[in-house]
């Protein structure tokens, strides 16, 4: 409880010291007497208060004894007889005025974490300090911050998130710098000893294996009220002691998911695996842009781009899975090129880990037409090999072909490419997807990572199905992605009875099975004589055994991958100059 009586004065320095504040004790006890009489004997109001539009019959003398700027009002009123003062910028309102009047009446009230910081702007505002009455409205409320609000991290949280209503001036009295200084402090006291860490298994390609399951600690579901910037300057203040990566990430997510709750819903098609008890991260964006108030578009566009701004560097520190998630926001939201960019950087570098389900990304409008984005797939695939074009061929393989003897670097391109091939069926059905789209991103899957063509084989099958009205020229462009050498003999014997494939695919089916049955029989190997249905017939170093690859098929392989990211990298840069210029005609 709170009430407005005097407190004790301390010893002073010196007698003259000791003499002012007794002096200033006797007085402010006159004071309370002299209050205490008004309110008690109902004497008739002399001045009205209007405070944020409500009004308050009250008195001047107790208002002006512990409010240094009604006081000052009244000294400077060219009218003595003052009757009516206005505070129409009073923090708090009303309500908080209210609080005030009753402290200079006398008037116990309950202070608590929920009106602290309204009851210390206020006190602030009406200057209700030392100088004019001791244990002022200004020294009661500081009491209270330090040995009540300052002591826990919950009631800091409590607090910092209500002085959100008083900016600047909760900031400006280091209300909000003290609330963020208690609770990184605690939460990375809870987050170094517990026991919270980041379960990502970089072993599997299972979906439940590509998303993270973090424990939440109880003190991110507290940050969860707070608006994003004090948010991210409790996570920087975190940082600065030595948060964990893990605990970082899992904050974000957490954030993101609570905060961006109103724009998601469950996709009824993907997997059920779950983030944690509450959510998950196969929640997907509206299949068309709904539309929403500016100012809360903007709120949460803020959002994104300070969230993607937070996110830990280190490689693998946060799931692929929630970065997908984020660049769908990123896009419905339209943050801006930077944001997105990062987030397709990102999710390439640790692509291995996707599923098809989190490559699912959407262009939205207002219209209901949803379009897979396929153009940022690509670009995601091209941060991908670039980093892995670093790599040596000859260090891909480290016994044989056997997927238990390859080098991490190549399990994970063979893991991508089968991703790619399961997305290229996915998006096959598409009516809008073009010959180029299609045939770009199949190309970009490596040679080396293909041990077989059957899910390649099964993308060009649907996309025929879908697009009856190709001609012969554009089938064989669709099909010029696939080596029919390395269908399997299931897939062979589908090709070889497939209307929809061109007459010469099918005869080069067969020519290959024929000569792989002939070379079951021989033991030995014969070399091929026709090469891809697009390239020049393959040199015999090209077509020998992965195991001890010449020096100069190392080479013109490498020569081949780079040459194909670089055509990617202008076919991206073409269709973005076509959206700039619809007028112009593409080139390729």
């Amino acid at each position: 409880m709170l009430g407005g009586g005097g407190g004790g004065g301390g010893g002073g320095e010196g007698a003259d010291t000791t003499r002012k504040k007794k002096q200033k004790q006797l007085l402010a006890n006159a004071m309370k007497r002299t209050s205490e009489w008004i309110f008690s004997q109902e004497i008739p109001s002399d001045v009205t208060v209007l405070a944020a539009g409500a009004k308050f019959s009250l008195h001047k003398f107790p208002l002006a004894s512990k409010c240094g700027y009604i006081r000052k009002l009244v000294a400077e009123a060219q009218d003595a007889d003052l009757s009516m003062i206005t505070l129409s910028d009073i923090p708090g309102g009303a309500e908080a005025f209210e609080l005030a009047a009753k402290f200079c009446y006398g008037i116990n009230f309950e202070v608590s974490t929920t009106n602290i910081a309204m009851l210390r702007c206020v006190a602030e505002y009406l200057q209700m300090t030392e100088e004019y009455a001791n244990a002022n409205l200004v020294s009661r409320a500081e009491a209270y911050i330090n040995e009540v609000v300052l002591k826990n991290l919950s009631s800091a949280v409590m607090v910092l998130h209500l002085c959100e209503k008083f900016l600047p001036m909760a900031e400006d009295l280091k209300i909000v710098s003290r609330c963020i200084d208690v609770i990184a402090s605690e939460a990375s006291t809870e987050s170094q000893f517990g026991s919270s860490n980041q379960a990502n298994s970089q072993g599997s390609t299972s979906p439940l294996n590509s998303q993270i399951k973090p424990v939440i600690d109880w003190w991110v579901e507290e940050l969860i009220v707070l608006r994003i910037d004090f948010f991210q300057r409790v996570l920087i203040a975190m940082k600065g002691r030595g948060l964990k990566h893990g605990s970082l990430g899992a904050a974000l997510m957490f954030y993101a998911q609570k905060s961006l709750r109103g724009l998601v819903r469950k996709d009824e098609h993907s997997s059920k695996s779950q983030l944690s008890s509450d959510f998950s991260l196969k929640e997907i964006f509206g299949t068309s842009k709904k539309k929403i108030e500016h100012e809360e578009e903007h709120e949460q566009r803020i959002l994104v781009e300070t969230i993607v701004c937070l996110l830990p560097t280190e490689k693998n520190a946060i799931s692929v899975s929630f970065l997908c998630w984020l660049l769908r926001a990123a896009i419905y939201l339209e943050t801006t090129v930077a944001c997105k960019l990062e987030l397709e950087q990102r999710i390439g570098l640790q692509l291995e880990h996707a599923t098809l389900d989190d490559l699912l990304i959407h262009s939205f409008s207002f219209s209901g037409d949803t379009i897979l984005d396929v153009d940022t797939v690509q670009r995601i695939v091209v941060n991908f090999l670039e980093q892995e074009k670093h790599y040596d061929l000859e260090t891909l393989f480290l016994c044989g072909p056997n997927e238990d003897h390859f080098s991490p670097a190549l399990i994970d391109l063979i893991r991508v490419a089968k991703l790619i091939e399961n997305y290229l069926a996915e998006i096959a059905p598409g009516a809008n997807l073009s010959i180029a789209k299609f045939t770009g991103l199949a190309e970009l899957i490596p040679e080396q990572a293909r041990t077989t063509d059957d899910g390649i084989y099964r993308a060009i099958d649907i996309y025929l199905k879908a697009h009856p009205s190709l001609n012969e020229l554009e089938r064989k462009k669709v099909c010029s992605v696939m080596d029919c050498q390395k269908l399997s003999r299931e897939a062979c014997a589908h090709a070889a009875q497939n209307e929809r494939l061109p007459i010469q695919i099918v005869v080069q089916v067969l020519y290959f099975e024929q000569q792989r049955l002939r070379n079951a029989m021989s033991g030995t190997f014969v070399e091929s004589e026709f090469g891809r249905p697009s390239q020049k017939i393959k040199k015999s170093g090209a077509a020998r055994s992965v195991h001890s690859p010449h020096d100069e098929s190392v080479v013109l392989r490498q020569e081949n991958q780079d040459l194909k990211l670089e055509i990617a990298k202008l076919r991206l840069r073409l269709c973005d100059l076509e959206k700039d210029r619809p007028s112009m005609k593409p080139g390729m």
